[in-house]
């Protein structure tokens, strides 16, 4: 195993904890204070998507001695291989069907370059039930795993494959312009279902590094990340996602092509690079984000009720008008460039 840097962890470590909480009560509690404001947060960020309930989160810390600890932020009854979220791709035909999509099997349309200058990033390698594929298109891969008991395994496959380094460590803390060390990246990775948007988070930091990202993920958030607006799953995390980059939804995964089988149903999905950014030149990307939460803060709100903390209701609804919006606008008829405007004219006034 070749050690790679590792950098701060991301925020939102909260998240999973919020999701796996927020969906429990009352059976579990969590262990110290959780506030309500806290929740609402929380909830405005992420949606309230839901993820299983039935999930041992754990949150790292680091003891006096500098080791890097977890402790579980609730208690749950022990659950084999299902302690980190982990539903193994299982099934030999879909792992071909997703190697087709992402363009590293002998059989995809249009195969992946033998000689560009990328490299592969997979997040939660499991026991390389898709790494053998990222691999055999002949690019560096650099897997990822968490789950101590998976190591070896993996160890042995990059002795059979000598452009497979393995990494035991947390995606939420790795450092992936270290890892890549000057190449390209593209992604892949089967997330827990738990923590896919702290996971996305991170990797948009390293966007300006990234082309494409494959993910394997809750169906429910594949449909939010791709979703346009005026559609019922459009929302912050649609923009997000769409600040970044672009969204296709490819296709549906089947719950028995997974061992053990999730509860819910799995989509795989693409986010190719860059997105709407590239052609806003957005000069505080932060700042718009936490104007896009706001938008968002009461969904059933229109955009004058919401933004009474920044102008006046009269204000705001010229400020609709120049832009071709109706005076009762809600957020998710917005679109990313219509957000950009309509915070660049509030700033203004």
């Amino acid at each position: 195993m070749v050690n790679q840097p590792f950098g701060k962890k991301a925020p939102l470590d909260e998240l999973p904890c919020f999701h796996a909480i927020a969906h429990s009560f009352p059976r579990r509690q969590p262990r110290g204070p959780f506030l309500f404001s806290d929740f609402r947060t929380l909830f405005v960020a992420t949606e309230g998507v839901g993820w299983s309930s039935a999930i041992n989160v754990q949150l790292s810390t680091v003891n006096h001695l500098g080791v890097t600890t977890h402790s579980p932020c609730y208690t749950v009854p022990p659950m084999a291989r299902q302690r980190l979220g982990q539903h193994f791709l299982s099934d030999l035909h879909w792992r071909e069907e997703i190697a087709r999509a992402i363009r590293v099997s002998p059989h995809s349309t249009a195969p992946l370059p033998q000689d560009d200058k990328h490299c592969w990033i997979e997040i939660g390698s499991g026991h390389g039930e898709m790494t053998e594929h990222l691999v055999a298109a002949g690019a560096p891969v650099h897997a990822i795993e968490l789950d101590p008991s998976l190591i070896a395994g993996l160890q042995r496959l990059a002795k059979k494959f000598p452009n497979l380094n393995v990494i035991h460590g947390d995606i939420l803390e790795a450092d992936l312009a270290a890892i890549a060390s000057g190449r390209r990246i593209r992604v892949y990775g089967n997330l827990p279902y738990f923590i896919t948007s702290p996971i996305l988070q991170h990797l948009f930091t390293f966007a300006d590094l990234i082309d494409e990202i494959h993910v394997v993920i809750q169906s429910e958030v594949a449909a939010r990340l791709a979703a346009q607006p005026g559609t019922r799953d459009y929302g912050y995390l649609s923009v997000l996602t769409q600040l970044y980059a672009r969204p296709e939804f490819v296709f549906e995964l089947p719950r028995d092509a997974f061992s053990p089988p999730p509860e819910v149903t799995s989509a795989l999905v693409t986010l190719r690079f860059p997105g709407e950014r590239a052609k806003l030149r957005l000069a505080d990307q932060s700042r718009f984000l936490d104007f896009v939460k706001l938008c968002f803060s009461q969904k059933r709100k229109t955009l004058v009720n919401n933004l009474r903390s920044l102008a006046k209701p009269a204000a705001i609804r010229e400020i609709l008008a120049s832009l071709n919006l109706r005076p009762d606008s809600r957020a998710e008829q917005l679109s990313v460039s219509q957000f950009v405007g309509l915070l660049r004219h509030l700033s203004q006034d």
